[in-house]
């Protein structure tokens, strides 16, 4: 099954309603796994998730948005302004009812807007479960939004037929690219209480996230747009990981997966660590979960103006010895609290993702690495020493490329090729892969 690549916007999906009629539970459903929180609670989902998802070789960005009620006030308006913006959004709005329940007036009210939509729109008739149901679904033509599809988001009833709906009313590219692909995704990631959401407020000058003293007081993603450095950036503040997710339970349990949706969501990511604390396991693991899914990486020290100068060595020496396998990240010491060095990151997170995005021409990345392999020869492996016979390029966000070799390189070696990659091209700021493709014969592989 061929896939379309990742390294541009994906078109997105918005699923739409009021509390409770199983939103969550079809996002799971759409994804193939238990991402999304879902409990048996109105209003569980306060803010917009986003994830990516596939169906039938197609990638595409699925959003789950807050219970959507017009005459909501305080914490419900706030539901319904998310929900709204995710109309506004979209590529393809999905609203789902409660076909048990019928169509209410804040679902007909819901529906009133939508008509107004100039994107599709696809009416779920959720929680039928058999046959029988299948009555109920279809009294949901009174929306005026077309054929109501039936749905059971529990059980799986329904659900292909509805992707395959949903990939038909897709377009071929996300209006985001028309929009010249919109503020850069920045995923602000860091174990509990370093100090994110008081960052976040910081970059925002406003009160946009909770901050508590207790650890893990932030339980969802907030989206918020914020001007830095003169540009905009989308940025989102996620839930603290737990020190062994395994251990967690219920909603602080998926909102630690939510992190790593929002990694997965985003282009580049701040791992906030706290300069007054020695690095942790759990910093570690966040860092690791950037790189493993290949996103540009800015650490940044929060705190830092609180320190001595004994913490300042041992600070140092920790980063030096804990750090070490990143030593390519962007870093920058900064104070949330007073604002120092913060404004810095706009240049650092542009650098990041500028080094994320670079291309190197094939014929000088040619020339630098047999120039290389004539100075250090690949170790040999079972008596016989592989020649690397071409290399390029295959893909950016990150930058991946691909040694055509005649055997084996250890990894080693793949470790030296990306060190002297570095020191030549730069990359500050991004993951690099490197893999090896074994061929045997005198023809030079095609890039």
């Amino acid at each position: 099954m061929t896939e379309e690549g990742t390294g541009g916007p994906l078109p997105v999906v918005a699923i739409v309603g009021r509390p409770n009629v199983g939103k969550s539970t079809l996002v799971n459903r759409i994804l193939g796994r238990r991402a999304a929180v879902v409990q048996d609670v109105p209003g569980v989902t306060r803010d917009r998730i986003s994830y990516e998802a596939l169906w039938n070789g197609r990638r595409f960005t699925v959003t789950d948005t807050g219970g959507w009620d017009p005459r909501a006030e305080g914490l419900g308006a706030s539901i319904s302004r998310q929900a709204e913006h995710a109309m506004r959004t979209a590529d393809v709005i999905v609203l789902v009812v409660d076909s048990t329940v019928g169509a209410t007036d804040t679902d007909l009210a819901a529906a009133r807007i939508l008509r107004r939509s100039e994107q599709p729109v696809i009416v779920v008739a959720n929680k039928v479960d058999d046959e029988r149901s299948e009555a109920n679904a279809a009294e949901l033509w009174s929306l005026g939004l077309g054929e109501p599809q039936p749905v059971s988001a529990l059980h799986g009833r329904g659900s292909g037929d509805l992707l395959d709906l949903v990939l038909d009313a897709l377009p071929e590219a996300p209006r985001g690219e028309a929009e010249e692909g919109g503020p850069r995704r920045v995923a602000l990631v860091g174990r509990p209480n370093v100090g994110k959401s008081s960052l976040l407020n910081r970059l925002a000058r406003e009160e946009r996230s909770v901050v508590d003293s207790v650890a893990g007081t932030t339980v969802d993603p907030v989206d918020s747009i914020i001007t830095l450095g003169g540009e905009e950036w989308r940025f989102v503040d996620t839930a603290g990981l737990r020190r062994k997710v395994n251990t967690a339970s219920g909603t602080e349990y998926y909102a630690s997966l939510r992190t790593e949706a929002a990694i997965q969501a985003a282009e580049v990511a701040i791992v906030l660590l706290a300069a007054d604390e020695v690095i942790s396991e759990q910093d570690q693991r966040v860092i690791t979960q950037v790189v493993e899914a290949g996103r540009a990486l800015v650490i940044a020290i929060n705190k830092w103006d609180t320190l001595d100068e004994d913490r300042h060595a041992q600070l140092e020496k920790e980063v030096e010895r804990d750090l070490a396998r990143v030593r390519w990240a962007s870093r920058v010491n900064i104070s949330a609290a007073s604002g120092r060095g913060v404004g810095r990151l706009a240049d650092h997170l542009r650098a990041a993702l500028a080094s994320w995005e670079t291309r190197v021409p094939t014929a000088e990345l040619n020339a630098y690495v047999r120039q290389l392999v004539q100075e250090t020869p690949p170790p040999a492996r079972g008596g016989r020493a592989p020649k690397i016979k071409y290399v390029t390029q295959a893909d950016v966000r990150p930058p991946r490329f691909v040694v055509f070799s005649t055997g084996f390189l250890e990894a080693g070696y793949r470790r030296f090729l990306e060190r002297k990659l570095r020191e030549r091209f730069g990359f500050a700021g991004t993951p690099l892969d490197i893999s090896v493709k074994v061929r045997e014969g005198r023809e030079r592989p095609r890039g």
